[in-house]
């Protein structure tokens, strides 16, 4: 099968992990496209894969290693990356890799030590290092859009048992921007549909209009969000979740926040 044929199913999926690891939506899916330009100019550079998801992420992380991919990409003037220079010094290392790898995108150990060319015992190392980072993020506010209530309780006691704050939990559009008016959240984790058949997504950007804050959605079709038009959410979660997925994204969102504030 050719390899394109092989990668194509698993390209939205890298660019999900593509915008997590650098915080931008801009940022990853430039990255994306270098690497599907370097491998139609060389398709020898993929490596020798039985499974070519581990083989697509192994050489996207190949690449992003890259000290000359790095400073091409960034280049004043280059424009696509400009809106993430100012993470360039947040830009996630080797245990927030690792933990990405396992908890968002579900690769085994084994699988996760192959991508990272590190052995699996090693990975267990780099995970329990960004369990500690993730430990030591500022608490914040949280504000859910979710229209079922089960979920949405299962979120809250998530968030909460991460040492974050409830502000309010939204059903609608609506209650969404009145909820944010009535306090700002420091991070967002938002439905795509909601309960009035209103759209998760549209409340999210009249949000995004009047203040700037992280924000993590969750839908059972992230396909749908990855199709390389924009505007695209830069954080998805998958349902049915894991709430190490939830709490991986969170972390990953504030981290960048978090590094964007320093660096102004």
């Amino acid at each position: 099968m050719p390899l394109a044929s092989q990668i194509a199913p698993h390209i939205p999926l890298l660019r999900r992990f593509a915008r997590a690891l650098t915080g931008s939506q801009r940022a990853g899916d430039r990255y994306v496209t270098a690497l599907l330009e370097a491998l139609v100019a060389d398709t020898s550079i993929f490596p020798t894969q039985d499974n070519p998801k581990v083989g697509l992420y192994q050489a996207f992380l190949a690449l992003w290693s890259s000290l000359d991919v790095n400073l091409k990409a960034d280049e004043p003037g280059g424009g696509v990356l400009q809106p993430a220079e100012r993470n360039l010094q947040a830009i996630a290392p080797l245990p927030r890799q690792a933990f990405l790898l396992t908890s968002v995108e579900g690769f085994s150990r084994d699988e996760a030590g192959e991508i990272l060319g590190v052995p699996a015992g090693e990975v267990d190392t780099l995970i329990d290092q960004a369990s500690k980072d993730i430990a030591s993020q500022v608490a914040t506010s949280v504000l859910i859009i979710e229209d079922e209530p089960l979920i949405a309780m299962d979120i809250e006691a998530m968030v909460e048992d991460l040492g974050h704050r409830v502000t309010g939990i939204a059903r609608t559009h609506e209650e969404a921007i009145g909820l944010c008016r009535k306090e700002r959240p420091g991070i967002v984790l938002a439905d795509i549909q909601l309960a009035d058949g209103s759209s998760g997504l549209e409340a999210v950007n009249e949000i995004l209009q009047s203040m700037s804050v992280p924000v993590v959605f969750i839908t059972a079709f992230p396909e749908r969000l990855l199709t390389g038009e924009r505007p695209e959410p830069a954080y998805l979660v998958t349902k049915p979740f894991q709430p190490q997925t939830v709490a991986a994204l969170i972390s990953q969102a504030l981290f960048f926040e978090q590094g964007a504030e320093k660096a102004a």
